[in-house]
């Protein structure tokens, strides 16, 4: 490599979608002539591509750039979402940050880089042009991030995504279709469609919600496998269901996100729905998809929640019974309906819950992948692990993670993986056939 070459390093904090953001960075920035440089300290540029859905993710971007010595005369960008809510403020923190950027205007960055003159530059303006039309440098050459939607108009009061992605905005379908049919032609076997709230596709540019129109279309590629997230649990529809039943390619895998089970917090969160109604769900979801593992977002110490409060959370843990759940304590976000909200739950008792709740849901766990035991499943390989350089991990169609061992010249191919263990986050398996 040449020693003129520019070297760029990009760390990224957060959900799917910013995972998909950080890609197109990566494409952008080769395009203009810089190299990928997994060391930052050696790099020309680092890229921090920023979350602030909750505080620990504030957090454990602050002390990364306050710790790590940089490459003297680097250039330091910082984007996304925290940048998008509190960029002036990241400006006079930290001095050596040269440029801000937000979560739409991610195109500009080379530009902004051009510019610069001795003075930062901040700027997070929205564009219309979808991030995915950008050229991407993807992290597994078998497996794409799609965008469909962005932005957020449900404004739950403890989420500060609306103010930092903005309203809901719909990609065409046959826009989706050209993307999907390029990636087929790069041999990618899988893609996620994302979106903020992907039950809501279309809305805007077609009068009403059309996810299951696109999931048809979709259905019709030579596609192998088809995943979406994130959904929420008021515009999940018996026809988006019927559609996943009905089309092979669709990875029966739906993650619903509850956050709480008490009607009252759902009421002052702004959730849209009850326990009844969620619970309902997760019967329809089986109903349509008996073999799917459903999994959720759970959220505790909320504002008010009391122990009554939290015993009904445990309910529908109890009762939906899920793979597997990302759980968290309440984050207070500045700018949110919530943050305005008395925060009168004891650290100590929300911490208790939390460690009651993640018990319970690791149990769960753990006996919803025991049902794996002695059942031969297609996997998508996709890395060696990294504990054991023998051992393989791929992805059953439902999502399970499953290590096994196998040559490495199967990563980006499906292999038949016969299950002989199962732990509470993983199945453990070996090659059948």
């Amino acid at each position: 490599m040449s020693e003129m070459m520019k070297r760029v390093y990009v760390e990224t904090y957060g959900c799917q979608m910013n995972k998909h953001d950080a890609e197109r960075i990566a494409g952008l920035l080769q395009a203009v002539g810089y190299v990928a440089e997994l060391d930052v300290t050696k790099a020309d540029l680092a890229v921090y591509y920023t979350c602030c859905v909750r505080k620990s993710a504030d957090e454990r971007f602050y002390g990364q750039l306050s710790s790590v010595k940089h490459k003297e005369g680097s250039i330091i960008a910082v984007g996304g979402c925290l940048a998008q809510d509190k960029g002036e403020e990241l400006l006079k923190r930290f001095k050596k940050i040269d440029v801000v950027f937000g979560t739409q205007n991610l195109k500009e960055l080379p530009t902004f880089i051009n510019q610069l003159n001795g003075q930062s530059i901040s700027d997070t303006q929205y564009l219309k042009e979808f991030n995915s039309n950008l050229p991407a440098l993807r992290e597994l050459k078998h497996k794409a991030w799609v965008a469909v939607n962005r932005g957020c108009d449900n404004h739950c009061s403890y989420c500060i995504v609306p103010t930092v992605r903005g309203p809901e905005v719909s990609r065409a379908i046959e826009d989706i279709e050209t993307e999907i049919d390029q990636l087929v032609a790069d041999n990618v076997k899988e893609v996620t469609l994302l979106g903020q709230n992907v039950n809501s596709y279309g809305k805007d540019i077609y009068s009403r919600p059309s996810f299951s129109k696109l999931l048809d279309t979709l259905g019709k590629k030579d596609i192998n496998r088809v995943r979406f997230t994130t959904s929420h649990p008021k515009d999940l529809s018996d026809e988006i269901l019927e559609t996943i039943s009905e089309n092979e390619n669709m990875c029966e895998h739906i993650h619903l996100p509850f956050q709480a089970g008490s009607d009252r917090v759902l009421r002052k969160m702004g959730r849209q729905y009850n326990k009844e109604g969620y619970l309902e769900l997760v019967k329809m979801i089986r109903n349509y998809l008996p073999d799917a593992s459903i999994t959720t977002d759970i959220m505790v110490g909320f504002p008010t929640e009391d122990e009554k409060d939290f015993e009904d959370t445990l309910d529908i843990v109890e009762n939906a019974r899920f793979d597997k759940a990302f759980t968290f304590i309440y984050s207070k976000r500045d700018g949110t309906p919530a943050a305005s909200l008395e925060d009168n739950v004891a650290y100590e008792d929300k911490l208790e819950r939390f460690k009651r709740l993640v018990s319970l849901q690791d149990e769960i766990s753990l006996e919803k992948n025991k049902e794996n035991v002695g059942r031969v499943e297609e996997l998508l390989v996709d890395s060696i692990t990294k504990k054991d350089r023998a051992m393989l991990s791929g992805r059953t169609k439902t999502n399970k993670l499953v290590h096994f061992k196998g040559e490495a010249s199967t990563i980006g191919s499906f292999v038949n993986v016969k299950i002989k263990e199962a732990k509470p986050f993983f199945l453990i398996g070996e090659i059948s056939g």
